[in-house]
């Protein structure tokens, strides 16, 4: 079961002629392949890993519009992103939820206190007023506010308001997926790109599956190379030239228990004097982030990563005991592909643009996107599409709105019947939130499925692993439609389990086995023991 829907899809992948194919599952190939589908594009996408399972399972959950970009001047990019934001806002007002940023300045920082805060007021303004208005806060004010900050060296700060994602980023992310799917595209995890050449008007290209080892080809008018900090690469095996390329900035985060009980994100400028995040995720808090160049996208967690953000968390607040590695209970880790023309060795990469390009090859029908941000995600699903009619492929619905939640007369009959069941009243007490709002912003129309299966059976809704929430019901919905291979797959980027929970606590739930057995079936010991020895 857990499988059937990709094995059926690898099948398809053999079994026509593609309009597009896209090679790269994050965010970037997800818009497209959600964006072409939705306009009745005949689409397939591949991804080597599984899907958002890089540099978009590593951000900082954020749909910002990037106020920091307002000191090296990127006016226009910050207005670019405050409406890519305020657009995200309106089409999914269950996912991506205004929150305010408590920020503090320190004495000696390179811009007065209440300039930093006429900034922010540029900002709101850049965004339409669409959120609430920023505020200055006194010295003393922030003490009373926000008592964990450490004020002693505290010269003022400010409250502005920006998005979150009230789930992880690779949740997001598969969203766009499923609803490609939905569409008819032709999706598969675990499925590489080995090499690509044009045969006259087609391109071929030769595909593996990880999983098995199955070779096979797949066949496409265009192809769209979206493999993120791979995108160099993979342009190499196809044998496709761009100018423009990639350099790397490594980030990290560290998940904690949470530090303070006011649902907002404390901002500080760290000892490099780059901003640094206290996000709220759940019942724990997520902290970072660095900013390290990197000559590679492989990257990890280093003991100097850590003790960065350790010491500044510690510094910035007020914490009894300070926080140790010993409080980690997950670490994140990504790079942050840069686009630029050019790869002179010093190249400043604190000062590259944080925009998107997307370079097209009209002569081979190929597109790479380089850089981008998780906030322009739909204007680089519509660039897609443009580019794409461009080059000569039929877009039936080029008007089609491919993306968002489904309208509010839908959530409202999901509602009226969640509510006719009593369904919150049998949420689970460790619950951050009620079932209901929490299956319509996780699964949209699917959510009148697990309506269904509750009314049959009511001990579905017992969460499987304490702390998670994530119902017993929600495990058979993802075995079904959620193209899951691994138990890392589900474990951290369907939900943020492992993110949330320690690593501990993970090994000792008793129905974790359970889970398995609903996902894997037949396999589910295999599939167990291949997960408990992936993380040592």
């Amino acid at each position: 079961m857990a499988t059937s829907l990709r094995g059926s899809n690898l099948e398809k992948l053999t079994e026509q002629h593609f309009d597009v194919l896209i090679v790269g599952g994050g965010i970037n190939g997800a818009v497209a392949a959600a964006s072409l589908a939705g306009r009745g594009v005949r689409v397939a996408l591949i991804d080597r890993g599984d899907f958002a399972c890089g540099v978009s399972s590593s951000s900082s959950n954020l749909a910002w519009g990037g106020i920091k970009y307002l000191e090296s001047h990127e006016y226009l990019l910050v207005n670019k992103l405050c409406k890519s934001r305020n657009k995200l806002m309106r089409a999914y007002p269950s996912t991506v939820k205004e929150i305010r940023f408590f920020t503090t300045i320190q004495r000696g920082f390179r811009f007065w206190s209440f300039f930093v805060f006429l900034g922010a007021v540029l900002y709101w303004i850049m965004g339409r007023f669409v959120t609430r208005p920023p505020r200055y806060i006194t010295a003393s004010s922030i003490e009373a506010a926000e008592p964990v900050v450490n004020t002693s060296n505290t010269a003022g700060g400010l409250e502005y308001s920006d998005c979150y994602l009230y789930d992880n980023d690779a949740r997001f992310v598969f969203n766009f997926i499923r609803k490609s799917l939905n569409y008819g595209c032709i999706a598969a995890n675990y499925v590489e790109s080995v090499e690509a050449a044009r045969e006259g008007e087609t391109w071929v290209t030769k595909a593996r599956d990880v999983i098995s080892g199955d070779a096979f080809e797949i066949r496409s008018t265009v192809v769209i190379n979206a493999c993120g900090p791979y995108v160099d690469a993979q342009n190499e095996n196809s044998g496709e030239q761009t100018d423009c390329h990639h350099l790397f900035s490594k980030g990290i985060h560290l998940i904690v228990d949470q530090v303070t009980d006011n649902k907002r994100v404390l901002t500080f400028f760290a000892s490099d004097g780059r901003l640094f995040f206290l996000i709220p995720m759940g019942p724990k808090t997520c902290i970072g982030t660095t900013d390290t160049r990197v000559e590679a996208p492989e990257v990890t967690v280093t003991d100097e990563d850590r003790n960065f953000v350790l010491e500044n968390v510690n510094a910035l607040l007020d914490l009894d005991p300070p926080l140790t590695p010993a409080d980690v209970i997950a670490e994140r880790v990504g790079v942050r592909p840069l686009a630029t023309l050019n790869l002179e060795a010093d190249a400043d990469w604190v000062q590259l643009s944080r925009k998107h390009v997307i370079e097209v090859n009209q002569d081979t029908r190929h597109l790479s996107i380089f850089g981008g941000k998780l906030t322009d995600c739909l204007n680089v699903g519509d660039e897609v599409a443009d580019w794409v009619a461009k080059l000569g492929v039929d877009v039936p619905e080029p008007d089609n709105t491919w993306y968002g939640e489904p309208g509010e007369d839908l959530r409202d009959e999901f509602m009226l019947q969640a509510k006719l069941m009593d369904l919150d009243a049998l949420t689970d007490p460790s619950s951050s939130e009620p079932l209901s709002e929490r299956f319509w912003r996780r699964y949209g129309e699917s959510a009148f499925g697990l309506l269904e299966r509750i009314r049959e059976d009511e001990s579905c809704v017992e969460l499987l692993i304490e702390n998670a929430e994530y119902t017993r019901c929600e495990i058979e919905l993802a075995a079904r439609r959620e193209m899951i291979v691994k138990l890392e797959d589900f474990m951290r980027r369907r939900s943020k389990i492992e993110q949330v929970v320690r690593w501990a606590d993970i090994q000792r739930a008793p129905c974790l086995l359970e889970a398995c057995e609903i996902l894997f079936g037949e396999d589910a010991k295999p599939k167990l023991c291949e997960y408990l020895e992936s993380r040592g």
